[in-house]
């Protein structure tokens, strides 16, 4: 199914990211992580693409699995940036044979030092167009970032480069992890001043130990609100109480943006099926789960 089509349904849901593994020998492990986090049965699940196309093939893999073996509708991860036009339209081509009608569009991140990569594409409009022009059909998303993307030098310019890639041929946006409501609201309320009326999935990412806190910053630039800021220094050096304050302050902010009109969140799970399981309790009544 087409996550368009999901997205038109009004009834609440959540749905997860999840990544593939870097190596051969994770690979079992990470599958079964996915495959207990797809038996919860989420609205879809994404499932991400290392930086270089390194991962492609697991990415593939796993969405497939997921797709046939839990019939649960599979977003495909595809960066373009380090990749020649050759070796992009070939995994356009893999998705395709899979069965798979949703691709993440996204440029990814350069390589450290990669002088010598091919520069065939520089930005993730280029991809949505080549996609769009395919004539395939894919239902086709793209990232936004509520804070501002890291290289961009305004607001005024984000909204502006966002306007271009939704013109480009996307059906839907996520967003990059925040952790204040509000900053998804002030940039929701700019995008449709802006003529961006897609729908637009904010992206809500559990922290559920103190050392995901840096990784998230580094990650996504993220600002941290003072209460969450005082929930990790009180419950950072205990693992099980900081677990459990992470999901809680997940589970409130799934919470405050279903109350005021979202209808689809997407949480970034990383592999961890205990913490999808607890959100899913925690919101089982509001869910109709």
């Amino acid at each position: 199914m087409k996550i368009s089509e999901i997205l038109k349904n009004k009834s609440l849901s959540l749905s997860f990211e999840v990544f593939p593994p870097k190596t051969d020998s994770s690979f079992e492990s990470i599958k079964a992580a996915t495959e207990e986090i797809a038996s919860l049965s989420p609205s879809f699940m994404s499932v991400t693409y290392g930086a270089g196309g390194g991962t492609s093939r697991y990415t593939l893999e796993i969405a497939k699995n997921i797709k046939e073996k839990y019939s649960v509708p599979t977003l495909a991860h595809l960066t373009c940036v380090s990749s020649t036009r050759e070796t992009v339209r070939q995994r356009i081509a893999d998705i395709r044979d899979a069965g798979i009608e949703n691709i993440m569009a996204l440029r990814g991140d350069i390589p450290d030092g990669a002088s010598d990569m091919p520069r065939d594409y520089r930005y993730a409009v280029e991809l949505i167009r080549e996609l769009r022009a395919s004539g395939d059909g894919f239902c086709i998303g793209g990232a936004c970032y509520p804070e501002v993307h890291p290289e961009s030098v305004s607001e005024e310019q984000d909204i502006i480069h966002l306007r271009e890639k939704v013109d480009a041929g996307l059906d839907f946006l996520t967003t990059q992890m925040f952790f204040d409501n509000d900053l998804f609201y002030g940039f929701l309320e700019r995008a449709r001043d802006a003529g961006i009326n897609i729908p637009v999935i904010p992206g809500v990412m559990p922290i559920t130990s103190a050392n995901q806190i840096e990784r998230a910053i580094t990650l996504s630039g993220s600002y941290m609100p003072r209460r969450f800021l005082a929930l990790v220094d009180k419950f950072g050096s205990d693992p099980a109480a900081m677990k459990q304050a992470g999901i809680a302050y997940a589970t409130d902010q799934i919470i405050d943006l279903f109350a005021s009109g979202v209808t689809n969140v997407h949480v970034y799970s990383m592999n961890k099926p205990d913490v999808a399981r607890a959100i899913l309790h925690n919101l089982s009544d509001i869910l109709g789960k």
